[in-house]
């Protein structure tokens, strides 16, 4: 069984069917690249798989259970994790302040519970802290960890982000464009250590992403997508000798051995 299934995934925005009965199996502990133009539907899968909309129609199974209808915490409750924003980092706390607040995700305390909790509170405190330094270590970070995020580079900040996910121990890591404004040397410094830490930790993982070096050096399996239709699906090898996908994605001139980055 699939660790998440999408059946016959639809959903309309007034007359713009963004998702055309789709079907994707997301396999556990497997690194699927979720690939295609602007506009085919890959950030849409995203929203309808973490609740942010509902689709028109088909369903969603998390190992077997159907989660279509559930809010976007319950299901997050249930280990679907999208990536954090650098936009939803706490800038003026510290860097492992902001992987703690992962960890309350899963941990039961809450952020507010933290600050006025007891002393239960507070021994789950002090395991949670432990917790986040082995976090920051796993990223390199751990001589980072009081400094505020607010002046971290851009490329920690981006790490920091997914630290945070992976602080709630997800079930399911769906990474949204997660190397967006790094240079090519933080790309790879990142691409590898996020493979490295997931397949540690059996995490499976969704990556949508336009950086098709990034996309074909990290992804076990790559599923593309144009005009929220699958167009084909495979091993990076596979996807990269693709006729239909050198024509609707690539570009017919592009060379499919090195297509290099996608706009």
């Amino acid at each position: 069984m699939p660790l998440l299934e999408a059946e016959h995934l639809s959903i309309r925005f007034g007359g713009l069917k963004a998702l055309d009965k789709l079907d994707i199996q997301i396999e556990e502990g497997e690194i699927l690249g979720l690939i295609g133009p602007n506009g085919a539907g890959k950030s849409t899968f995203i929203n309808v798989v973490s609740g942010f909309h509902k689709p028109s129609s088909g369903r969603i199974t998390l190992n077997g259970e159907n989660i279509v209808g559930l809010r976007m915490d319950q299901i997050a409750s249930k280990g679907i994790i999208r990536t954090f924003q650098v936009s939803n980092l706490f800038m003026s706390s510290s860097v492992l302040r902001n992987i703690q607040v992962g960890f309350h995700l899963q941990s039961g305390i809450g952020f507010w519970g933290s600050i006025l909790g007891n002393s239960k509170t507070r021994r789950q405190e002090q395991v949670l802290h432990e917790k986040a330094l082995e976090i920051s270590n796993l990223f390199n970070m751990g001589h980072l960890s009081n400094e505020m995020t607010a002046n971290l580079p851009h490329g920690h900040q981006r790490e920091l982000g997914v630290a945070m996910a992976l602080a709630a121990e997800p079930k399911l890591l769906m990474l949204d464009e997660p190397v967006t404004g790094m240079i090519a040397e933080e790309t790879l410094r990142f691409m590898n250590t996020i493979r490295a830490i997931t397949k540690k930790k059996g995490t499976t993982t969704l990556l949508i992403e336009h950086d098709m070096k990034a996309v074909m050096g990290f992804c076990d399996r790559i599923v593309v997508l144009n005009f929220g239709k699958k167009i084909a699906e495979g091993t990076p090898e596979k996807i990269q000798k693709n006729q239909d996908v050198i024509k609707a994605y690539l570009g017919e001139k592009k060379d499919a051995q090195n297509p290099g980055p996608a706009s």
